[in-house]
């Protein structure tokens, strides 16, 4: 399963949520499981759920300590603590205002 937005391949610089560092502000570009990670089923779902959509700009607010998790998210007016594994899920394009 796969959630992705409708954007130009030019405009793009897609990585994952979970390689951007605090601060840093972002738009979700798609939803996908890592081919190498053990992801549960039904997390893209519930990401998609909880607003991680497609277009929705955010911003990484804060790492735990030494960078790693929880990785605190803001998207509208609603902060999500993530873990590695779920931030590894969203790519986005970095640089959205969020």
């Amino acid at each position: 399963m796969s959630y992705e937005a409708g954007q130009p391949a030019h405009a793009m610089n897609p990585t994952t949520l979970l390689s951007m560092q605090s601060a840093q502000s972002a738009t979700v570009l798609r939803l996908q499981s890592p081919a190498d990670r053990g992801v549960e089923p039904g997390m893209l779902t519930r990401l998609a759920e909880l607003g991680f959509l497609p277009g929705e700009a955010l911003t990484v607010l804060r790492r735990g300590p030494g960078g790693r998790e929880p990785i605190a998210v803001q998207i509208g007016d609603t902060v999500f603590a993530l873990r590695a594994i779920e931030a590894g899920c969203i790519q986005v394009t970095p640089g959205g205002a969020a």
